[in-house]
């Protein structure tokens, strides 16, 4: 044997899903963030000044202090979660218009893993999943191990007749499943669906007896407008109880509470409910007792003055992003403009790639940005680019937008 052979790093026969498997581009440039000359628009990541660090270190102090409810939060769990923290959940979501109870609650750790968990006990090779274009990469990331086929949704301008979706699918080899929406300030766009398109998507579900998947991990951070009733409500008005509710509502503490505590939850009717606890079972068992039991000290104590505050916060950043773009962008340049959430839409001049862009900002003008292509499953639509302004000051935003400007 060579010592070139001998030399090289060992690995198994994977499963062919690892082929699939690719990492992501907003992980990766996460990276960038320890350079301080580097303003970045990447990460949807939420300011740290708006952790509720007091509440947090006086819920870990309170159960750590008590011999019992510190035994608990060092021991394992029930798979289904901890029981008051669902019960919180549960009232949030009637303050939501959905009326359920603790059994139709799972906790996942961040809302990713219940995506992965939907992927795996929805998804067999071949099979559809319905998606927007552009839409959250995670997402795309948990399905695509479990080898869907992907094919658009069009909420807001008519998706095609059930029956091509069915027969699409059929052509190749498996049937749609399920469809998957960030409906309200989406990633990575920031756009929210209609209450008109929301029905639209439920008659579309009904007639291909599928669930819909709503992830609602940044529906608290409206900053103007009316709300619009989340799917799983108006399918729940519809049909008269959760448990006749084909949509499966994936909700999160992260962008308002703490990402650090990797805390979820899935609501949906309880023989749904039921398999996702069995694939919890064999996934991690549990997630940490103690993080569920400060998590809900901290939900009973801060939440709606920390949705409140980060609504406030996030408006004023959102502002300095629109004003800056509408400032020192070129003719040929276009944007969404959010009403909530995190995230703006850059639409670049035709030719301009957004992949090709971001190497040169990085190197010549120190922004970072996510090219837009990740969010496509086909990989569409190289001219444009997510932008985020969770993380940077007003005056950052201004700055960095001026550099990118300059360099478009």
């Amino acid at each position: 044997m060579s010592k070139t052979a001998l030399a090289a790093e060992w690995e198994p026969k994977y499963a062919g899903r690892a082929e699939r498997m690719r990492a992501s581009e907003i992980r990766e440039l996460l990276k960038v963030l320890d350079q301080p000359d580097v303003i970045s628009f990447a990460g949807g990541i939420p300011d740290p000044a708006l952790f509720p660090v007091r509440q947090a270190a006086e819920a870990y102090a309170a159960i750590l202090g008590d011999a019992a409810a510190a035994g608990s939060g060092l021991q394992y769990s029930v798979s289904e979660g901890y029981l008051p923290l669902r019960q919180w959940i549960v009232r949030h979501m009637g303050s939501l218009g959905v009326v359920c109870d603790a059994d139709n609650v799972v906790i996942t750790s961040g809302s990713q893993q219940g995506l992965e968990f939907l992927g795996r006990l929805l998804l067999s090779p071949g099979d559809t999943a319905l998606t927007m274009a552009p839409t959250y990469l995670g997402a795309l990331q948990a399905f695509s191990a479990y080898e869907p086929r992907y094919d658009e949704l069009r909420p807001e301008d008519g998706n095609r007749t059930p029956a091509s979706y069915a027969d699409a699918a059929r052509a190749a080899g498996g049937a749609v499943k399920f469809a998957y929406v960030v409906p309200s300030f989406a990633n990575p766009t920031g756009e929210t669906l209609s209450r008109a398109a929301r029905e639209h998507l439920l008659d579309l579900a009904g007639e291909l007896d599928i669930p819909i998947i709503e992830d609602a991990a940044y529906a608290m951070l409206r900053f103007e407008g009316e709300p619009v009733l989340p799917i799983v409500a108006l399918e729940v008005a519809r049909r008269g109880s959760i448990e006749k509710a084909r949509t499966i509502y994936c909700g999160t503490f992260s962008k308002v509470l703490s990402p650090g505590l990797r805390i979820g939850w899935i609501v949906a009717p309880k023989p749904l409910i039921r398999r996702l606890v069995l694939i919890k079972q064999a996934s991690d068992l549990n997630n940490a007792t103690l993080n569920q039991m400060a998590m809900h000290r901290m939900a009973e104590a801060a939440f709606d003055e920390r949705v409140a505050a980060s609504c406030a916060h996030y408006r004023r950043r959102r502002d300095a992003m629109l004003a800056a773009l509408a400032n020192h962008m070129p003719k040929g340049v276009s944007w969404t403009e959010p009403k909530g959430g995190l995230f703006t839409w850059l639409r670049l001049p035709e030719g301009l790639d957004g992949a090709a862009l971001l190497t040169r900002s990085l190197a010549e003008a120190r922004v970072a940005f996510v090219p837009g292509s990740a969010f496509f499953f086909d990989d569409r639509m190289r001219n444009t680019a997510r932008l985020s302004y969770s993380l940077p000051s007003e005056d950052r935003i201004e700055e960095g937008i001026v550099r990118l400007a300059r360099l478009i």
